[in-house]
């Protein structure tokens, strides 16, 4: 079986447009869509075919990739394509759908014989345009070999949890791996809130830890970010965020965690989005520490 694949990608936001233009780079013939076609249109460019439905996307697809804003999205989506799609086509799913939603994505892949894979993705903007993403999938061991491809062409490495999709294994560890990064990214927007409260420098924070078990990269990214206002364009969105830690405390509930960290974390990223950052990046939560607009 040859490697070069068609490939379908619907949604073309942040990850999205930068998986099509690494799959088109990789030689496979991409067809995109997106709810907003005009978004998805610079895909052009790079040898990407912008389809105006999601059932013209997925004409003569091999592999059908998903990346929309929750479950309900996706699955609104496929039924849109449902016309189109050819019995055994595979599905990586990979829109950070919930644990919850799972069941009904595959059980809408096992009604149309769609081989699925739970496949969602750790990184942002610039792992995702570098093709450096990290996939975690569950899926069928028989028929990986079809999806590698596209798996190599959109990530530096996948992590398997499991043989059934269906199980959500790959999105319920997409959830534990967003719940750190959602706290880790608020609790930089409260230091730099309470030192700017405090008349307090930045950087004599920064230079107190520097190097100690307390000193982290992604500490000085995302303040640097804040600091500098380079919070557009986004690595990975404020209202995307706040979505993903309504899933994470949705899911702690339905399995008897109570999560008051990740609570929290939700209601700032809301808070900051209402403040009118919803499309900047989730560092922009720094500003729901404040009642009025602050820069």
């Amino acid at each position: 079986m040859t490697d070069k694949l068609t490939v379908s990608v619907l949604g073309t936001g942040i990850m999205g447009a930068a998986m099509a233009r690494n799959l088109a780079r990789a030689g496979h013939t991409v067809r995109a869509w997106n709810r907003s076609h005009a978004k998805a249109e610079p895909l052009a460019a790079d040898g990407v075919f912008v389809a105006d439905s999601p059932a013209e996307a997925v004409e003569g697809a091999d592999v059908v990739l998903t990346m929309l804003y929750d479950g309900p999205a996706a699955l609104d989506v496929m039924r849109q394509a449902t016309a189109a799609l050819r019995p055994g086509t595979a599905w990586l799913q990979s829109t950070t759908a919930g644990s919850e939603r799972i069941a009904d994505l595959a059980a809408f892949a096992d009604e149309h014989n769609l081989v699925f894979y739970d496949a969602p993705v750790l990184g942002t903007r610039q792992p995702a345009e570098a093709g450096q993403l990290l996939v975690l999938a569950a899926g069928p061991v028989d028929t990986r070999e079809r999806v590698a491809p596209v798996l190599d062409a959109v990530g530096a490495r996948t992590v398997w949890t499991g043989e059934d999709g269906a199980e959500g294994s790959a999105t319920r560890l997409k959830l534990v791996a967003n719940s750190w990064v959602i706290a880790t990214t608020n609790a930089v927007g409260e230091v730099l809130a309470l030192a700017r409260a405090l008349g307090v420098d930045p950087q004599s924070f920064f230079d107190a830890i520097a190097g100690g078990p307390l000193d982290m990269g992604y500490l000085r990214a995302k303040a640097g970010l804040i600091l500098n206002d380079q919070l557009s364009p986004a690595q990975f969105a404020v209202g995307t965020a706040a979505k993903d830690a309504r899933l994470i405390v949705e899911a702690g509930e339905k399995n008897g965690v109570r999560l008051d960290g990740a609570a929290a974390s939700a209601e700032r990223l809301k808070r900051a989005a209402a403040q009118g950052h919803g499309d900047e990046d989730m560092a922009a939560a720094y500003f729901a520490s404040f009642d009025e607009q602050q820069r």
